[in-house]
């Protein structure tokens, strides 16, 4: 037995049982490895194909996230400045309404101020008033002591009460007579 040539014999049975498993693989063993082989085949390009949509839609989502972060962001830079332009205005207008309210205020205090100072003036006259008629009524008893004293300036004040009253009515003049009496008594 020679290894390094082999009998005929030998090699008719070793291409016989080469043939027989080659065409049993050939029949059911070549057609599964290679469905098994192009199923992976297509499970892979499936995979690689998921794999491309899912980082086109995350980046897609991405993009979306900047987008709606800018807008967020503008959004939020439009509601700042309404509510600082808000804040002015009704700060402008609390500066308005105090303003008027403090307008409002002086100008009642001054009109309490004017009426308390005619009040106060009024009074003031008043007692100016009878101040003076308590001195002129000391004053005219003292220099009037005596009855002819009196009579003379009854007199004269008649005269005097009768010239204005040819002018005026005669309703006056009964007046100042009557005012005269007075005096005296």
């Amino acid at each position: 037995m020679n290894l390094i040539t082999p009998d005929s014999g030998l090699l008719f049975w070793m291409v016989l049982i080469f043939g027989i498993v080659f065409f049993i693989l050939a029949k059911w063993g070549f057609p599964a490895i290679t469905g098994m082989v192009d199923e992976r085949n297509k499970h892979i390009d499936e995979s690689l194909r998921l794999a491309d949509e899912a980082r086109a839609r995350m980046a897609k989502l991405a993009e979306e996230q900047a987008e709606l972060i800018d807008q967020t962001r503008q959004e939020q830079g439009r509601i700042l400045k309404e509510a600082a332009q808000a804040r002015s205005e009704i700060l402008a207008q609390a500066k308005v309404d105090a303003q008027a309210q403090t307008a409002q205020m002086v100008e009642k205090a001054r009109e309490q101020i004017a009426n308390e100072r005619e009040t106060a003036l009024r009074d003031i006259r008043r007692q100016v008033a009878l101040l003076s008629v308590d001195v002129a009524e000391k004053v005219l008893r003292e220099r009037l002591a005596a009855d002819a004293e009196q009579q003379a300036l009854i007199d004269r004040l008649t005269d005097e009460a009768v010239i204005p009253s040819e002018a005026k009515e005669p309703s006056s003049a009964s007046y100042a007579t009557a005012g005269s009496k007075s005096i005296t008594s």
